[in-house]
């Protein structure tokens, strides 16, 4: 059985010899000089070094050797590698928009988490690879373009058959003629994506977001579906509403401001809401959504304290301060939203002289890759979430229980834990507590 989570070339910086700017600058010289055939010229050749973080952007590196590189959080931006090698390297969390990989050797290659907005991988060898600590050919591993953004992007006639995609941005690709013969694209957004031609057999797209894409072309492969949304499954549009969203949410306010003497509770359970675009510093409190699709949707500062909204989907949302108090969001999917400062605190009911507090049910959510600075999250129910990869930095997670919690990659720099109950925590290599505030 194939491994996913092992690395394809050494990420020990230290097993690698480290370049400066100004000696990549240099050769980059000299590449170019021997792109154009003029004299003094010399084809770079960088094999199994470390240049992260470094910047090789608006340049020309077609045919260039990279291979086994150390490439992570650099600007590769507007560069051609074209035809270039670039075995094994890892190129993750790097801005590579608009860069040109048409007919590159990207095998093996990790590049999680990067920007790919524009890119052109059209006929690149996506197919695996790996070289061992001693930069010697290994057993080949799937190319890692997890949560990746490539909005955009084209791979036309691409080989990337078992690479991994999941959860990673692919709206309005090209993937005409591509082979993706068992990739893995689990939770991918491939809204609009032109997938004429793609070989799909043993793909998994599983609760992959399929809108407006022509995937019907493969209804009758062998790909796993389960769960994914398409135009036949997203549910009733807004417009199919017999009373006007806005004239229903304004009954909604007034059934929520007289206790539920007047006006009506607003009940979207499982509407397709997108085509609203924003409810922004919308007062939504006990708002009934179960299942409704709000992705993509600006909800900056939307106020939906003690909501029902299981199993809604707000991937790729602005939730930046958005106010979900007391809420029960059990099952919700958050990836790669970005939720800045928002508000996942109890909410206090009082009923005479009796006070309770009722605490955010966020239990079996899913936040991989969302954004969470800052955000005020006490005695949250967090059991059996999805945290993989998403920032809590300086979050306020006192208290919070996070039981059967998966928490690979997940970044925690600063966060406030004090009492906070990580019993039975899934968190892979990439976990630490190191820099977590407590209190003796």
């Amino acid at each position: 059985m194939t491994s996913y989570d092992e690395p394809t070339i050494p990420t020990d910086p230290q097993l690698l010899e480290r370049l400066s700017q100004s000696q990549v600058d240099g050769l980059i010289s000299l590449h170019e000089r021997f792109i154009d055939g003029r004299i003094g010229g010399r084809r770079a050749i960088l094999k199994r070094v470390d240049i992260s973080g470094l910047t090789i952007a608006y340049k020309n590196m077609r045919g260039a050797d990279f291979s086994g590189c150390l490439m992570r959080n650099m600007n590769l931006a507007n560069t051609s590698f074209q035809d270039a090698i670039i075995y094994a390297c890892d190129l993750s969390f790097s801005n590579l928009s608009n860069v040109s990989f048409i007919r590159a050797d990207l095998r093996g290659t990790r590049i999680e988490s990067a920007n790919l907005v524009g890119a052109d991988l059209e006929k690149a060898d996506l197919r695996g690879g790996a070289l061992t600590a001693n930069g010697e050919y290994a057993k080949p591993q799937p190319v890692n373009f997890r949560g990746a953004n490539m909005e955009g992007a084209r791979m036309v006639g691409s080989m990337a058959n078992n690479a991994d995609f999941s959860d990673a941005i692919m709206t309005n690709m090209n993937f005409q003629r591509a082979d993706l013969r068992g990739a893995r694209m689990m939770g991918a957004d491939l809204t609009g994506a032109n997938l004429e031609g793609v070989r799909l057999d043993g793909a998994d797209l599983h609760s992959a977001i399929l809108t407006g894409s022509n995937i019907e072309l493969h209804r009758n492969s062998e790909v796993d579906f389960s769960q994914a949304i398409t135009d036949k499954n997203i549910g009733p549009s807004i417009n199919d509403l017999v009373i006007p969203l806005l004239k229903q949410i304004k009954d909604h306010q007034t059934w929520v401001e007289s206790s539920g003497q007047e006006g009506k509770q607003l009940n979207l359970t499982g509407y397709d809401l997108r085509e609203l675009g924003t409810l922004k510093t919308q007062k939504l409190t006990a708002l009934r959504a179960p299942f409704a699709k709000f992705f993509g949707m600006n909800l900056f500062r939307v106020e939906l304290q003690s909501a029902y909204l299981e199993g809604a989907d707000f991937r790729r949302c602005d939730l930046d301060e958005a106010d979900f108090r007391g809420s029960n969001l059990q099952g919700a999917r958050f990836s790669h939203s970005s939720m800045r400062g928002i508000n996942f605190m109890p909410l206090l009911f009082v009923a005479g002289a009796t006070q309770r507090f009722a605490a955010t049910n966020l239990s079996h959510a899913i936040f991989r890759y969302a954004d969470l600075r800052e955000a005020h999250m006490k005695s949250a129910v967090l059991s059996y979430a999805d945290l993989s990869y998403a920032n809590f930095t300086g979050c306020d997670l006192r208290d919070c229980d996070f039981t059967g919690a998966k928490m690979e990659g997940t970044i925690l720099d600063g966060a406030d834990t004090t009492g906070a109950n990580f019993g039975e925590v899934v968190t892979g290599k990439a976990f630490s507590l190191k820099s977590l505030k407590s209190e003796d």
